[in-house]
């Protein structure tokens, strides 16, 4: 990843780390703890580049720890996702490599501790009760079991921990301030009952810590410096260093927050994104739609765009929407430089050039790529008969058309340049056949009498062209913004966010294509090839994003 720029962020590190600050003389260490309950989405590549990308720039180190204190809906399909997102995107964790219930005994000790010191207790209330008995900005909580001798809290707590209760029957609660403006810090639950088969260690453990005690203990276990994670833990950061401060850890960490990332046109929860796969309104957590960076690398995404895009959105503590736009226009801006340029057809009617000699076949060399004169050229093949797009021609023309329609030039691109002269329809009115002749003094595009051609269009040589489907892909949301508290973001599905089109014609040197090769279909877009339903002889290409750039900055 190139140096991201400095930051707030930053600005806090370089004081830790500088001649007084409470880091001096460590290495930079921060980590990116995601729960294996889902896919990881564009709003986690956020918090992957700073995390990574913040230790890389100080020479320190960023472990990943799957927080797996969870397990109802934690599975190994998750953990191996994760990994292979965030390697694709480019960063490494060598050795580094932990799961939140490698911690669990330790965890576990640390809760007695803080019981034997009088700062936990065990509560009996249930979960109706501890919701009635929370309090509001002006009234205490409450417990009848905060006073509860330490032995018998002990005791409770082993016999929780063997499985004598059932779920909701009993927590463990930290001993802090019942009066705090802050809830979080009301007697928060650090230890709760679940009978859940965990991925991990199975059925060995029937209780299972809550993430703001397991978090600050984890990351003081592995020595972390920097705890970088988004706003809405802010108000949780009281509790995490008391956490640190009142359990027998040696590291005390620094929880720094920062804004969330949140895109228009769609949502990032887990959990909604786990409703649309569930659901079917998606092909998969892969689906081409999705905001996931599966989703988004099957669409075509580098990891070079999207890493540009969360750096140029930058770093702050205010939250805002970016505009889904701007993600494309980082895609194109790397495309731009990177996409062989081949010729496609996507909504196909036959063009014959009446008078180009019946058997003959011309090569000639095309340019791949304008940006990049290294990506050298490559030949495509000319006849009589030829595949150009159906909205290339135009019996009544519009005003201003250049492309074809009955007496006028175009240029077939890199070929010739050819004059219409009529078309062929079926008996309902449908164009079935474009009728032009062409210049033969006009071998690629020149014009040796300098007259004046307007319009230039794709073509494809029926001869040796591809047959494929290529999807056509739109916003999966009609509504800039779909999950706005009072709405049910499934309204706002977009009934035309894919299209699907068959018997496309391409260039034949696209049967060679691979998945991740991008390419620039002229005039069309950005494509690749789908990395799921793409076979040898049956080509499935997606569009990427348009040509046409809709941000404005």
């Amino acid at each position: 990843m190139e140096e991201i720029s400095k930051n707030f962020i930053h600005a806090f590190i370089e004081e830790d780390i500088g001649e007084g600050g409470r880091f001096e003389g460590k290495k930079v260490h921060t980590r990116f703890p995601p729960e294996p309950n889902g896919y990881l989405h564009i709003g986690h590549c956020k918090a992957i580049c700073i995390n990574f990308g913040s230790a890389e720039k100080y020479g320190g180190l960023c472990n990943l720890r799957m927080d797996d204190t969870n397990p109802a809906k934690e599975d190994t399909e998750y953990v191996d996702a994760i990994q292979e997102d965030i390697k694709w995107l480019g960063f490494t964790w060598d050795d580094r490599f932990y799961y939140g219930s490698d911690y669990f005994e330790k965890t576990y000790e640390l809760a007695v501790g803080l019981i034997k010191k009088g700062l936990a207790y065990v509560c009996e209330l249930s979960p109706e009760d501890f919701k009635a008995k929370r309090g509001d900005l002006t009234t205490p909580a409450t417990s009848p079991y905060r006073d509860r001798p330490i032995a018998e809290s002990l005791e409770l707590f082993q016999r929780m921990k063997n499985g004598e209760f059932p779920e909701g029957a009993m927590t463990l609660r930290a001993k802090i301030d019942l009066a705090s403006g802050n809830f979080n810090m009301r007697d928060p639950v650090l230890y709760r009952i679940r009978y859940v088969n965990h991925h991990r260690t199975g059925d060995k453990w029937c209780i299972y810590p809550m993430y703001d005690f397991a978090h600050p203990i984890q990351d003081a276990i592995e020595g972390i410096t920097h705890s970088l994670c988004s706003l809405e833990y802010e108000d949780h950061r009281p509790l995490y260093d008391w956490v640190i401060n009142n359990t027998d850890v040696s590291c005390k960490p620094r929880q720094i927050e920062f804004a969330r990332l949140s895109i228009n046109y769609t949502v990032m929860s887990k959990r909604k994104l786990r409703k649309l796969v569930e659901e079917g309104l998606v092909s998969g957590w892969d689906d081409p739609r999705m905001p996931t960076l599966c989703g988004l690398r099957r669409r075509g995404y580098t990891p070079s765009s999207i890493k540009n895009f969360i750096e140029r959105i930058g770093v702050s503590k205010v939250p805002s929407t970016v505009d889904f736009a701007f993600l494309e226009h980082c895609l194109r801006d790397d495309l731009n430089l990177r996409a062989k340029r081949v010729m496609a057809v996507l909504r196909p009617v036959r063009l014959t050039v009446t008078n180009y000699p019946d058997g003959k076949t011309e090569l000639f060399e095309v340019e791949n790529n304008p940006e990049n004169p290294e990506d050298g050229t490559r030949t495509v093949t000319f006849s009589k008969n030829l595949w150009i797009e159906a909205d290339d021609f135009m019996e009544e023309p519009a005003k201003k058309y250049n492309r074809l329609y009955p007496g006028n030039e175009v240029r077939l691109k890199s070929a010739y340049v050819v004059k219409c002269t009529g078309c062929i329809k079926d008996e309902n009115g449908n164009v079935t056949e474009v009728l032009a002749e062409y210049d033969p003094e006009t071998r690629g595009g020149n014009t040796p009498d300098g007259r004046k051609v307007r319009g230039t269009i794709h073509w494809v040589d029926s001869g040796t062209a591809l047959d494929a489907e290529v999807r056509i892909y739109d916003n999966l949301f009609t509504d800039p913004d779909p999950d706005a508290a009072d709405r049910n973001f499934l309204d706002f599905i977009n009934p035309n966010s894919l299209e699907i089109l068959k018997n496309c014609k391409l260039e034949r040197c696209l049967g060679n294509a691979a998945f991740p090769d991008n390419f620039q279909f002229l005039r069309l877009g950005y494509f690749c090839v789908d990395n799921r339903d793409s076979k040898p002889g049956s080509p499935v290409f997606n569009r990427s994003v348009s040509l046409k750039d809709s941000f404005k900055p």
